[in-house]
């Protein structure tokens, strides 16, 4: 990682006051509120841990606000820290903070802190605006920037059917004033590999890995560009060399460790990726957020299933008990597709009608930005659990055009289109199976479906 002031690689001067001498700023040459360089330099720490997915940002952080409790965007990046990890009521004693102190920092700052704590306020749409608009007049502002970033932000979050595309377009105005940044082109590059430039895509993350080889987002994204173009086993090597030195506190643990044992049970090692499953992605296995905790492991034990591996009821009913603590309301859709799978992989009925009626509440007051997709999912997915094939892929084949506003990416939304072609296969129908894939125009994943022969 580049120093505390990082402006090696910016091709920027430190910035300097009207005498001429130098004023304390972050990596990114953006003036900070605080006299002291040691809560500057903890201040940079932590935002490189938050951009790099590695563990230590409370801990930077905490040394910031100690050596300047007056420092706002200190508090607002350990509001920040606590969010990623659903800390939510850490979060917003943070937010609260960094509100209070931001009274007496700069313009530039008060936007700052803004933008970042209406997202922890539950206020993602006026979040996004605030983001875009801080963002027109300090587009070297990279913690405002990361929060609409990846597929879990704001914008992937969004519910809308161009999220991949308008994610792209905001990456693109902050290019020119960010584009030799390590952080910046781990983000870019995977909006790349989601709209199916996976070319450029590669090489931009090889750029990201070069500036900062440790950067779990990094890692991250190198593993899906390999997924998409159907590099599994180029995959599986590069991630069994990196991950055993990244920490398990490290929030792209779980995650990370998702992607290997898909890699590991497509490829045919199939003890190592149960193993991996059970120690690093399962729940009291896997550290990270609780989303990623429920989704990787419901996605893990149904994709094993599609590809002909039996189930293990033991661990669904465990993936389910898990979901139903961590997500008992509805309200995020990649969760809620997610944990409604997990009650009909267990034959919660009762819990599944929950989840539904829910989302039926939820639309009816305008309040679900995803639509109706998730119903649509729900019907698919529990038909197939029942073997009704034909009504299966007739639900699925609806919802998959706009499956992608559930959010997440597109290696996770394989799910879906895996289900779609199992339930063909099943119902005899090959030559459909067959064209799902041939629509792929921009994409090469492998697919792990049993019987299915391209």
């Amino acid at each position: 990682m580049s120093g505390p002031l990082g402006l090696d690689g910016f091709g920027v001067l430190p910035p300097v006051d009207n005498l001429g001498l130098p004023v304390i700023a972050d990596r990114y040459g953006l003036p900070l509120s605080t006299s002291s360089a040691v809560a500057r330099d903890a201040y940079v720490a932590g935002c490189d841990c938050i951009f790099s997915a590695v563990a230590g940002a409370e801990t930077h952080l905490a040394t910031a606000i100690e050596a300047d409790p007056a420092f706002a965007l200190a508090h607002a990046a350990l509001a920040r820290t606590h969010f990623i990890v659903a800390k939510v009521a850490e979060a917003r004693k943070a937010a609260e903070a960094a509100r209070l102190h931001a009274a007496s920092a700069t313009a530039r700052e008060r936007g700052h802190v803004d933008a970042l704590c209406l997202a922890m306020e539950g206020k993602p749409v006026d979040a996004l605006a605030a983001t875009r608009a801080h963002l027109r007049e300090h587009p070297r502002d990279a913690m405002v920037a990361a929060p609409a970033t990846g597929v879990f932000g704001l914008i992937g979050f969004s519910g809308r059917q161009n999220r991949e595309v308008e994610l792209i377009d905001f990456l693109r105005t902050l290019q020119p004033h960010m584009g030799d940044d390590w952080w910046f082109q781990t983000v870019y590059a995977f909006a790349l590999c989601e709209t199916g430039k996976l070319g450029e895509a590669l090489r931009v993350i090889e750029r990201s890995l070069a500036g900062n080889p440790r950067s779990g987002h990094g890692a991250h994204v190198k593993a899906h560009v390999l997924y998409e173009i159907g590099e599994d086993r180029a995959s599986l090597d590069f991630l069994t060399a990196w991950m055993p030195s990244y920490s398990r506190d490290g929030t792209m643990h779980c995650h990370l460790s998702w992607h290997l044992a898909l890699h590991q049970i497509v490829l045919g090692f199939e003890e190592e990726a149960w193993r991996t499953y059970r120690a690093q992605v399962h729940p009291g296995g896997s550290w990270g957020p609780s989303l990623n905790t429920v989704t990787d492991s419901v996605s893990f034990l149904w994709r094993g299933e599609i590809d002909g591996h039996a189930r293990h009821g033991e661990l669904w009913a465990q993936v389910r008990d898990y979901a139903s603590e961590r997500f008992p309301n509805s309200g995020i859709a990649f969760a809620d597709v997610h944990r409604a799978l997990a009650c009909i992989a267990t034959g919660d009925q009762t819990g599944l009608s929950t989840i539904v009626d829910e989302l039926k509440q939820r639309l009816a007051a305008a309040r679900y930005p995803a639509g109706d997709v998730v119903l649509k999912l729900i019907s698919g997915l529990d038909a197939y659990e029942a073997r009704r094939w034909s009504d299966a892929a007739h639900h699925l084949e609806a919802a998959l055009s706009e499956t992608v506003r559930i959010g997440g990416s597109r290696a996770q939304r394989d799910l879906v289109e895996h289900t779609l072609i199992a339930a063909y296969l099943k119902d005899g129908r090959a030559a459909e199976s067959r064209a799902v894939i041939a629509r792929r125009a921009d994409r090469h994943p492998g697919v792990a479906v049993a019987g299915f022969s391209a």
